[in-house]
């Protein structure tokens, strides 16, 4: 660089130099100037909305940076540059050639956060915070974007309306809350105030002259009231100063629209904050030591007392706070801290950069925030990046859709998972994707920041093999229903084909019979998969009627297609095993409740330490528990083939539209035409829905299949399925 460049990029940016001087080496001031002459060269001509030059704002939020974050050279530099490497004048790539790798990861995060458009919508707000964290992989992108938004702020009289209005919104609900976890509360109440002056310019007008019109009364009043605890610390010797700090416009609104008062209601205006000037060591005693003086002259609330010494905010806030009333009745509140702690609350994680050298391992943005309040407190800002691992793996992506709405998913999720997270019809009909403007399959895996389209077709229905590659519990448990839904349907169709067929046939059978014996022989365990197999095919109905056929003269036999499905070995072949019988009740035998098994369920009998053998299902939700721990308690069991029926309660859980004359025809079916008995029935509605319990006596397991068969058929009727008890 010539002398005079030298001097002209002096003179033109001189507060920033003089800035950059009183904190950086000369070497340091001399990579600063390189940048800046690069940034000028290459924004030569481009102007902010008010015709200032546009390198102008780098410039400004440089200073923000330096002077009232208390960031290093990097930072400086990469903030100057940024605009260059946004506008794709410039790698980071190149930038980092030029001025060192620490600029790499910063201006690439800075580019990041800047492709983010947040809609205006606060039920968004939450992702859009979490994304921007989760682009600043160097702690310092999070630092010098609030920079910028301060900037921004500090100029927003010169954007369109509908630009102040965003911006406002934005700087309201995502970067101040980003402060605010970062313990930069002075940053904080900047922002919060010039955004409430654009977005309720008349509240904040009214509170701004309120303010201006009570200081007078309230100086005075301070005065008085700190005369006596002024003289009692002079006595006892304290290096202190006392600050007045008033309450932000934005706070003061806030609570006037919280509690519904006016200004005049608004009693903690202001705040009182003695600082004292002492050791690190004899900070805790020396605050009680104030907080004992000013309690001396003034009564304490103790509702309204905070020790934030002895155990600090999360975001590292300490100090001792009280509330006082004075003689004639006003309410002060005090604030009690040493010099370090309004050091921390006035510039939150800049205040001192001190590094534990602690690896967080992967964090949420919540934990990430606080811990990089916590270990970014020492004046060695030259290996922030090293020093500090900055993975936010809270095993969470931010995408969006193409009119900008955020979504967040699960790391790992794919195009499939993001549809059925919009809608689930979206969901059930994709057949793929357009991940930024690229053709995608459904398999595809999402990353932070992809805009997602999804594309779907009308003859795309769900598969079973979509559930081996979604992530989502959602996606998942619409996957299942959905397959539910169609088994449900096949096993209706099923049931009609055979109950058609057995009537065409002229069989002298009744469809119970029939199921029992279809059952027993393909060793199903419910009419269920019976019905489903049919209309599948795989068991076909010539099949069916040759096996009734036999059934019928006495040819069948024991013969079987399938293994059982159960999880505990049948008894059918086995001479020693439990019969169980109508006498069951007068034996040591006990029907298990857990699985409430009823005659012509595959059972299996367990020894019982106190209650002699009960018995349960073979599908029983205990059964392959008690089979693996108790091997040698279980013992094999079937039912008497000649078991007096009726004796049998099954309970069916009923869920239905709650229509006038529906439970009517349900105990008609049940009691009318299927000639069973109610034992109970224990029905309630909610929103629209009648759901509950109905317990009815069953000669065995042939025929509760033809129970909620006929209770589907019930128009209204939603679902009804067998439960345990």
């Amino acid at each position: 660089m010539e002398n005079a460049e030298v001097t002209g990029i002096r003179e033109r940016y001189r507060p920033l130099f003089e800035l950059a001087e009183a904190n950086f080496s000369a070497r340091s001031v001399e990579m600063i100037g390189r940048a800046l002459e690069l940034a000028e060269e290459k924004l030569s001509g481009l102007t902010r909305y008010d015709g200032t030059p546009l390198l102008g704002h780098s410039v400004a939020t440089a200073q923000i940076v330096i002077g009232e974050i208390g960031l290093g050279r990097n930072s400086t530099i990469s903030t100057l540059l940024h605009d260059v490497v946004r506008m794709r004048m410039l790698s980071p790539e190149e930038a980092g050639r030029m001025f060192g790798d620490a600029c790499v990861g910063i201006l690439g995060g800075l580019c990041n956060i800047s492709d983010v458009d947040p809609k205006i919508s606060s039920e968004q707000a939450d992702n859009f915070r979490e994304l921007i964290v989760s682009y600043s992989t160097d702690p310092r992108v999070i630092l010098i974007k609030l920079a910028d938004r301060l900037e921004v702020m500090r100029s927003l009289s010169m954007f369109p309306p509908d630009k102040q209005k965003k911006k406002s919104w934005e700087s309201l609900n995502l970067y101040a809350q980003i402060a605010h976890k970062l313990g930069l509360y002075t940053l904080k109440s900047e922002l919060e105030d010039i955004a409430l002056s654009f977005l309720e310019p008349e509240d904040y007008n009214y509170i701004h002259t309120r303010l201006e019109e009570t200081a007078r009364e309230r100086n005075l009043f301070i005065a008085k009231f700190l005369e006596p605890i002024e003289a009692k610390l002079r006595q006892s010797g304290l290096k202190y100063h006392i600050k007045s700090r008033t309450k932000s416009i934005f706070s003061i609104w806030s609570k006037m629209r919280r509690m519904h008062i006016p200004f005049e209601e608004v009693y903690d205006i202001f705040a009182l904050r003695i600082i004292i000037d002492c050791p690190p060591e004899q900070e805790k005693p020396l605050c009680w030591s104030v907080y004992s003086i000013v309690t001396d002259f003034y009564t304490p609330n103790p509702d309204r007392m905070r020790d934030w010494i002895s155990i600090p905010k999360s975001n590292g806030y300490e100090s001792l706070h009280t509330t006082v009333v004075t003689p004639d009745g006003h309410w002060v509140e005090i604030q009690i801290r040493s010099e370090r702690m309004d050091a921390v609350a006035e510039r939150g994680i800049a205040a001192h950069w001190r590094y534990k050298g602690v690896n967080q391992g992967g964090l949420g943005s919540e934990q990430w925030l606080g811990k990089l309040r916590e270990l970014m407190e020492s004046t060695d800002t030259n290996h922030i990046a090293e020093r500090f691992d900055t993975k936010l793996a809270s095993g969470e992506i931010f995408v969006f859709t193409p009119n900008g709405d955020l979504r967040k998913l699960p790391e790992g999720a794919t195009v499939l998972d993001f549809a059925f997270d919009i809608h689930t019809n979206l969901g059930a009909t994709c057949t793929g994707g357009r991940v930024n403007h690229r053709n995608v399959p459904i398999k595809e895996v999402l990353h932070n920041g992809d805009i997602v389209e999804v594309l779907t077709s009308k003859n795309q229905k769900p598969k079973a093999d979509w559930l081996n590659f979604v992530t989502t519990s959602k996606a998942r448990n619409k996957i299942r229903a959905y397959m539910r839904e169609e088994q449900a349907k096949a096993a209706n169709l099923g049931r009609e084909e055979l109950e058609r067929k057995i009537k065409n046939w002229k069989l002298p059978v009744t469809m119970d019979d029939a199921v029992t014996v279809l059952c027993k022989y393909y060793k199903l365990r419910t009419g269920t998969e019976l019905y489903g197999q049919i209309a599948s095919e795989k068991i076909g109905l010539a099949d069916v009627k040759e096996i009734i056929g036999k059934h019928l003269s006495g040819e069948l036999t024991e013969t079987r297609t399938r293994a059982p499905a159960s999880t505990v070995k049948t008894a059918a072949k086995n001479p020693d095993a439990l019969v169980i019988d109508e006498t069951i009740n007068h034996l040591e035998y006990k029907l298990a409740k857990c699985c409430n098994p009823i005659f012509g369920d595959e059972i299996f009998g367990f020894i019982t330490v106190n209650a002699g053998i009960t018995i349960h299902r073979t599908d029983c939700p205990n059964a392959l528990r008690l089979q693996e721990r108790y091997p040698y308690r279980v013992l094999p069991a079937r039912w008497r083939s000649d078991t007096q029926q009726g004796a049998f309660r099954v309970s069916l859980k009923v869920v239905a539209e709650d229509a006038t004359g529906i439970v009517n025809r349900i105990t008609e079916v049940i009691n009318r035409d299927l000639k069973l008995n109610i034992r109970s029935m224990n029905l309630s509605s909610a929103g629209g829905t009648l759901s509950g319990l109905v317990n009815v006596e069953v000669p065995g397991a042939g025929v509760v299949d033809t129970v909620i068969y006929s209770l589907m058929r019930i128009k209204g009727v939603q679902k009804v399925f067998r439960v345990n008890n």
